[in-house]
């Protein structure tokens, strides 16, 4: 019995799946070893279970020579360039990349070094010559790449070393005497009717009726089977029951009939991606599917496919060479059944995608829950979980559970997300030895979960109008009639009066630039999300990027058909404020793709994917109409409203404005408002570090207010330059004061104006 060490660089993308590379595979470098899936363990297992199938059939196969493996990090700059019948043109400026290499030794002493990304593995020398040679080679292989190339190897969200440890045994697959071996099933799939893929599952309640039809049609009438219904209803749970129903009635007449095939697991469960892992050469995967189909023939088995999409978008570069195209001969001959899950939207992507693939199933619909079938479910899950739990939860607090999830994340399928939810709640009472989960814990929780104040969550808490326009004006000084509009829209939200099939709000401000305009969006954002990161909550797109042709299929996807940046973090956190910054700068194609955003609060791609804008409030900046009224400095007038809302109306189509809520003219900004807004940045000048650690506080005259104002109001930039101006005006001379004055801790300054109109610096 041998042991076998391998590492696996691990990465993690944006929209949380797990990427695993082999560091050292003998068999070809250049070409590394890859699993994906949706976690770390999923990742790995699908490694090891490739390793493990491989040394089983080829014994002779030696250990990795690759010891005492480090991750390291380099960053290395690449030009990427075009070329055009035979001639380059290299960009103006080049793109650092951070590249993960590992380096290790052989058992021989020799240092070797490895780029995973690119499978690359090279022999040195020298500790020193590491850097150098690894900016040579990542210089190398992507000489030729185009921008659109290189975005490919942008940095993943994380990367881990792990390590892979496979036991060459004899007897690597265990089954049973009388059941036939089932090697390549098992390395790309696992019984849904197992013990253990049964407990990862809750029952599904109330789904009784759609249980026994499934098992009708997958045990009587033997048909291939598509669950279609909105994610998180239940699609997978109605499956495992349904499995648990038809493997128990194969055991029964098994007493009387004990054939191997019927005393073998039936249904097994897989994803695309399972499928095709450790395949990298032409015809491998196509070989493991004829040998998986021949022995689920053995056992009269099923193949559950976790999502039938993605049959149709792995294995090739198009459609027409897709796992699924390849599985359509076998399943209209009837040599493999299949039991897959897909949304609707889903569906109508793979029925237009390949059309004569989903016209082989007989679909099963999984309504959506009622909320009577969602607290009823609720109920029947709680009770099994007290079972084993002294925690106990009881009806009022399962309705508010149902009613945060209804109310703020309605896309959010039930009982899917509120059972985890509970679940969760659950976990917290054992740790924290809970006898009751109240509506504290419960709230506390959804805080956490959503980033929303309780203030919305709690009905007994209430808004005072006077007080939400006071904070809006606080924040953004100057244009009263933009804060009653944002007051507007945080009560509607508070009453619960919104639209759920529409985004909390579409709002459109207009005016001149530097008035306050982004400042009210990023003011909401707080005001919504005080309690989560506003990084996460707060989205911009600047539209100029969005300007030329066929920038609409850029902001839904990058090349390959991935999800673009904008599209993922919508998908992780709906809730949020999205500001798309200059809208009049945006192609035309972009617009088309709004007004479905607009009017039914989702996005759906073209493989069926669906991104939720329900719960996002959408605001749009617009400088129409600001260059024809202009003020000549602050205070010598008032551009009128009526102009913006005219080129507002001129400029977009009929059926986008009509689809936009409210639209904002943002007045020009008066000398009060000028000193109020430099009042307001020399306040927050107190919460600096630098201030605050030695607990120093500023106070200041209006003769530099006054000055100030001045010096940093543009008439065609608005307030815009104010920031430099206190930058180099006030900060650069008081670091340097601080930096002679060590010693001063707990002190009032006073700033204020020589004869020269030099700051001056007073301790108090």
């Amino acid at each position: 019995m041998a042991t076998h060490r391998f590492p696996v660089l691990v990465s993690e993308d944006f929209s949380g799946r797990y990427t695993g590379r082999l560091v050292d595979d003998e068999q070809d470098p250049s070409v590394p070893l890859v699993g994906t899936g949706g976690s770390m363990r999923e990742v790995l297992l699908q490694l090891k279970e490739y390793l493990v199938w491989s040394y089983e059939r080829e014994p002779w196969r030696s250990s990795p020579d690759f010891h005492d493996p480090k991750l390291v990090e380099f960053r290395v700059d690449v030009r990427p360039e075009y070329r055009v019948k035979g001639r380059v043109y290299p960009c103006d400026e080049s793109v650092s990349l951070r590249v993960a290499c590992v380096h290790g030794r052989q058992e021989s002493g020799m240092l070797v070094g490895a780029l995973p990304v690119l499978g690359i593995q090279f022999y040195y020398y020298e500790s020193k010559a590491l850097r150098g040679l690894v900016t040579t080679y990542v210089q190398e292989s992507l000489k030729s790449h185009t921008p659109q190339q290189l975005s490919r190897y942008l940095p993943s969200k994380s990367l881990v070393l792990e390590e892979i440890v496979v036991t060459d045994s004899k007897r690597r697959f265990t089954t049973k005497p009388d059941s036939p071996e089932l090697r390549n099933l098992r390395v790309v799939a696992d019984p849904l009717g197992s013990d253990a893929m049964r407990l990862s599952f809750s029952r599904a309640h109330t789904r009784e009726r759609k249980v026994a039809e499934l098992t009708q049609l997958l045990s009587t009438e033997r048909a291939n089977v598509l669950l279609v219904g909105d994610t998180g209803v239940g699609k997978t749970s109605v499956l495992v029951d349904s499995v648990r129903n038809v493997e128990r009635d194969a055991r029964e007449r098994a007493r009387d009939n004990p054939e191997p095939s019927n005393l073998s697991h039936k249904i097994w469960v897989t994803s695309a991606g399972r499928l095709i892992a450790g395949m990298k050469y032409l015809g491998q995967w196509q070989e493991r599917c004829e040998l998986i189909i021949e022995e689920l023939a053995r056992i009269d088995g099923v193949l559950a496919v976790e999502k039938l999409l993605d049959l149709m978008r792995t294995g090739g570069a198009s459609e027409n060479d897709s796992i699924a195209a390849f599985l359509l001969p076998f399943i209209e001959r009837g040599e493999i059944r299949i039991v897959a899950e897909a949304t609707p939207a889903e569906l109508d992507a793979c029925r237009r995608l390949l059309p004569g693939f989903v016209s082989n199933f007989r679909v099963l619909h999984i309504p959506t829950f009622t909320d009577a079938e969602a607290l009823a479910a609720l109920k029947a899950y709680c009770a099994t979980i007290e079972r084993n739990s002294t925690a106990r939860i009881d009806s009022e607090v399962r309705a508010v559970v149902c009613g945060l999830f209804r109310r703020f994340l309605p896309y959010e399928g039930f009982p899917g997300k509120t059972v985890n939810f509970t679940s969760r709640l659950y976990e917290i009472a054992r740790t924290k030895s809970l006898k009751e989960i109240g509506k504290d814990l419960v709230i506390s929780e959804f805080v956490k979960l959503t980033g929303l104040p309780e203030i919305f969550l709690r009905d007994e808490v209430t808004l005072d109008e006077q007080d939400v326009r006071a904070f809006f004006e606080t924040e953004v000084i100057g244009q009263p009639e933009a804060c009653r509009a944002a007051t507007s829209a945080v009560l509607t939200f508070k009453a619960g009066l919104n639209d759920p099939g529409r985004p909390l709000g579409v709002l459109l401000f207009t005016g001149p630039t530097g008035v306050g305009k982004t400042e009210l969006a990023r003011t909401l954002a707080r005001f919504f999300f005080g309690e989560a990161e506003l990084s996460e909550r707060f989205v911009r797109l600047d539209m100029s990027e969005y300007a030329l042709p066929g920038s609409a299929e850029r902001l839904i996807a990058k090349a390959y058909g991935e999800a673009s940046e904008f599209i993922n973090r919508m998908r992780r956190q709906p809730l949020a404020v999205v500001l798309l910054d200059e809208i009049e700068k945006a192609d035309e194609s972009v617009f088309d793709v709004l007004l479905s955003i607009f009017d039914e609060g989702r996005l759906t791609d073209r493989f069926g994917s669906t991104t939720y804008f329900s719960s996002a409030l959408i605001m749009m900046t617009s400088n129409l109409g600001s260059s024809k009224g202009d003020p000549l400095g602050f205070g010598m007038g008032e551009t009128s409203n009526t102009s913006y809302d005219r080129a507002a109306q001129t400029f977009f189509r009929p059926e986008f404005y009509n689809r936009i809520d409210t639209v904002l003219s943002f007045r020009s900004l008066d000398r009060e408002s000028v000193r109020r807004i430099v009042e307001k940045e020399l306040t927050a000048l107190m919460t600096r570090e630098g201030l605050k650690k030695r607990d120093i506080k500023l106070s200041w005259s209006q003769n530099l207010v006054n000055h100030l104002a001045h010096q940093g109001f543009s008439s065609r930039l608005g307030a815009r330059p104010l920031q430099r101006t206190i930058e180099s005006r006030i900060v650069a001379p008081l670091a340097s004061y601080l930096n002679r004055e060590q010693a001063l801790r707990r002190a009032t300054l006073h700033l204020d104006l020589d004869e020269n109109d030099q700051l001056l610096v007073a301790a108090i």
